[in-house]
């Protein structure tokens, strides 16, 4: 038969061929695999390590093995060099030495283990990777040489991954993704037809209950969010590729690409479309705070999604950004447009609600951008979508944060107002063998952790994942036609008992601001008197505040549960009418200023307590806390000034805003006052009907209010 690589055939290897020693994004990726793969090849040879530590040495060998393997497979394809062919064929022929007599390792938590890595996600991996490599040498082999490697190797995992754990293998979720696209890719390098079927269309063949298409049919919501949130999303994007890029060539017929109304496009772009300005991904549910679009599955997309889908400005300016293409094909595409671009602009997806839940029932995320003249970009985002769990996986691997409602904002290439993220210091072996730390339960994946009301110190939904995949968000209004005025709003109901909330936030474009205010107005209605925290993350020096409050002398924690036992309090004061507390994070000031009716207090707190192996990072918060039975938080984050400590320059390092009251708030509607230090004032109007269009009359302290439409500038 007319054997071709899995991912690039002869002839496009030759055009890649042509990309040798050029300054262009192709060229400097070849560049740049040529040096990787040469010195790791030089360094470390062929080396088969035994079981070790998860995240260890013999852990990092094995990946590191694969990693290399691929790319010395299409480095062989591009450059013809037979160094690359050799350290295949000896690598794959030692494993296929040894593998068939491993014993399993030992599993370090809920996931099965394999023979080379604590758990089978990780051996997916390494056959996924492998059999690429191996596809590209194929053509190289004596009999002799494939039957070992197949029958002593890949036929020994295959076996692994569809028969003995075989109740994994069709599991519809992130982990399953890279099961199928293993075997079906496996499957395919060494012609195993049966074995790709099982992957294509799941163990029973009926491409509902598991295999690959069910996978793109039933892990994603219609805008293509995925319950997990970005950062294991952006991890799934590698095996869909891959795998498709496998199916589109030994099986076009499938159309794997146009499948679903081209879910492919569709769950990829809405990765793209979550990431901040400087192209970090936000940490919704367990997440990394470094993981980006320069992420390998990612870059991946970016490159596919030119080449397959569509050649837009926008895609341009993600591969800008990136500096990086997938070395393929697709690569060579998108590496040739941005090098005969004239102009690129900053990547911007613009402002965008995406549905979560497999019908987008399930709420969503919302997400405002604001573009100025100097192409800076301001982004804010609430998240008010399902609870972000595989518990459906396994009751262990519960990946969900009790966050609903939170907000994250991002200007100036910072995240201003931020979410911690995970508690996980990825394979860093002494910490916890690089798995995640016990804080992340006990403090990262708790409501105080985020920005969103805490109610008498508990965390949503009780911490309990059953209960919390029960409860889900919705959307309330979302307005993005006038770019000088945009706003959004969710509602949750029920995450805490006889308790809803409303948040609201407003993205304004004012003539006196360098930057569009953002607004932030959370409305709470409950049954009795309750206790609520709104906590603000932040980074950077407190400047200056408009009240008193005390240092404490001895540091204890704020609370001893429900992850107020990781923060030490700092200092807190009493407040009422107003509150401001400015601090310098970079070369930008920001001034938070809330409304503070009669009980007000304002906490300053900060982790680490209780973290007797120094697992937390060292952070700030502010804490917004009243006693009340409903009750409106309303603030206002203001960016102002410049800060360069290199020439001693400091401007505009006290902000316009002077104070902030709830003028007044019922089920029709609430009214927000905005005060300046220049004596002007502006009125904010949002509507608390469930249906928030329409017109809208209200009353407080003897004034009428009316306005049209969900929101409005009064």
């Amino acid at each position: 038969m007319n054997y071709q690589p899995l991912l690039m055939n002869f002839e496009e290897a030759a055009e890649l061929a042509k990309e040798l020693g050029k300054d262009t994004l192709l060229g400097n990726a070849l560049a740049r695999d040529i040096a990787q793969t040469d010195a790791y090849m030089a360094n470390v040879g062929i080396e088969v390590p035994g079981h070790g530590e998860g995240g260890g040495y013999e852990h990092n060998r094995h990946k590191q093995n694969y990693i290399h393997m691929d790319l010395a497979g299409r480095l062989f394809l591009i450059t013809g060099e037979q160094k690359y062919r050799d350290y295949i064929v000896e690598l794959l022929t030692a494993y296929a030495t040894v593998y068939p007599t491993l014993e399993s390792n030992v599993s370090r938590d809920s996931n099965p283990p394999g023979k080379l890595f604590h758990q089978t996600l990780n051996e997916n991996m390494w056959m996924l990777y492998s059999s690429c490599a191996y596809s590209c040498v194929y053509h190289t082999l004596e009999e002799s040489q494939k039957r070992q490697i197949e029958d002593d190797l890949f036929k020994h995992m295959i076996h692994m991954f569809v028969v003995t754990y075989g109740h994994d293998f069709d599991i519809v979720h992130n982990h399953g993704l890279w099961a199928v696209a293993a075997v079906g890719i496996c499957g395919y390098a060494i012609n195993d037809q049966e074995s790709v079927d099982k992957a294509l269309y799941g163990l029973k063949l009926d491409k509902v209950s598991g295999g690959f298409l069910a996978q793109l049919d039933q892990l994603f919501s219609p805008d293509g969010y995925y319950m997990e949130g970005p950062y294991y999303h952006r991890f799934s994007l590698r095996p869909i590729y891959l795998f498709a890029e496998a199916i589109e060539r030994r099986q076009p017929e499938l159309g794997i690409y146009e499948f679903n109304d081209s879910v492919i496009k569709t769950t990829s772009y809405a990765v793209f479309k979550t990431a901040f300005p400087d192209g970090t991904l936000p940490a919704l549910n367990d997440s990394s705070k470094t993981i980006s679009i320069n992420d390998e599955g990612v870059i991946m997309a970016t490159s596919v999604c030119y080449h397959r889908y569509e050649q837009t400005e926008v895609l341009l300016g993600m591969a800008s950004h990136q500096q990086n293409v997938w070395v393929h094909k697709a690569g060579l595409t998108l590496s040739q447009a941005v090098e005969a671009a004239d102009d690129i602009k900053p990547f911007n997806w613009g402002s965008l609600f995406m549905t979560d839940g497999p019908q987008g029932e399930k709420g969503g995320v919302s997400i405002l951008r604001h573009r100025d003249v100097k192409d800076d970009d301001t982004m804010a985002l609430i998240w008010f979508g399902q609870h972000g769990s595989d518990h459906q996986y396994h009751s262990a691997l519960d990946h969900g944060h009790y966050d609903g409602l939170h907000l994250s904002v991002f200007n100036r290439g910072n995240e201003v107002l931020h979410d911690y993220g995970f508690g996980r210091w990825v394979n860093v072996e002494p910490k916890f063998g690089g798995r995640y730390i016990p804080e992340n339960k006990s403090y990262c994946k708790q409501t105080v952790a985020h920005n969103t009301v805490v109610v008498d110190q508990k965390t949503q939904n009780n911490f309990n994942t059953a209960l919390a995949e029960s409860k889900f968000g919705q959307k309330h209004f979302f307005l993005t036609e006038d770019q000088k005025f945009q706003a959004m709003s969710g509602t949750i109901s029920e995450y805490y008992e006889g308790v809803d909330m409303q948040r609201s936030v407003l993205l304004p474009e004012l003539e006196e601001f360098e930057k569009p205010l953002v607004i932030d107005v959370y409305r709470i209605t409950a049954e009795t008197e309750h206790e609520y925290d709104l906590p603000y993350h932040h980074k950077g020096q407190i400047i200056r505040t408009d009240f008193d409050y005390q240092t404490e002398s001895k540091l204890r924690p704020l609370g001893d549960s429900d992850g107020y036992q990781h923060l030490w309090n700092v200092a807190s004061g009493n407040v009422e009418g107003s509150s401001l507390v400015s601090w310098l994070h970079d070369s930008s000031y920001y001034s938070l200023v809330s409304a503070a009716p009669t009980g007000s207090q304002v906490i300053f707190a900060r982790t680490g307590a209780n973290d007797p192996d120094f697992n937390l990072r060292s952070e700030p918060t502010l804490i917004l806390r009243q006693k009340a039975k409903d009750h409106v938080f309303a603030s206002v984050l203001e960016t102002h000034g410049y800060f360069n400590e290199s020439i001693e320059a400091s401007v505009g390092a006290r902000g316009l805003v002077e104070a902030v009251q709830v003028i007044g708030h019922n089920a029709t509607g609430t009214v927000v006052e905005i005060s300046l230090t220049t004596g002007k004032k502006y009125v904010f109007a949002i509507s608390n009907k469930p249906n928030p269009e329409g017109e809208h009359k209200v009353e407080f302290n003897g004034v009428q209010y009316q306005w049209t439409g969900a929101t409005a500038q009064l």
